[in-house]
């Protein structure tokens, strides 16, 4: 995607297979740049993210990081995968609301933190 993201970039599968290993959550947003839907949802996911700063993200372009797909099973994006020590909690596709979303994430955190 050419536009600006908060979001790190991911460089490699093996990146994320690292941070889901190593961060106490993780969420990885998986989209390609012809992705209309992809393109709206990323900076509402991004504002989302500053309310939960305890949540490490990544952003993964499935066309640079093709494996990707195979890896996690996204047959659509975009795609949030949500990661709590090590193990998928959540995991939300194509027609994504913010607002369900941020119910999850604060949910999952709370859970985490108690």
């Amino acid at each position: 995607m050419s536009e600006a993201s908060n979001l790190k970039r991911a460089e490699s599968l093996e990146e994320l297979e690292r941070h889901i290993k190593d961060e106490k959550l993780f969420l990885i947003y998986l989209s390609q740049p012809e992705c209309s839907v992809c393109h709206a949802l990323l900076p509402k996911v991004e504002s989302l993210l500053e309310k939960f700063p305890e949540i490490y993200s990544m952003h993964v372009d499935m066309l640079e990081i093709p494996e990707t797909a195979g890896r996690f099973s996204i047959f659509t994006v975009p795609a949030l995968l949500l990661f709590a020590e090590g193990k998928e909690v959540m995991r939300q596709a194509r027609f994504v609301r913010v607002e369900e979303l941020e119910h999850n994430f604060s949910k999952i955190v709370k859970l985490i933190n108690d």
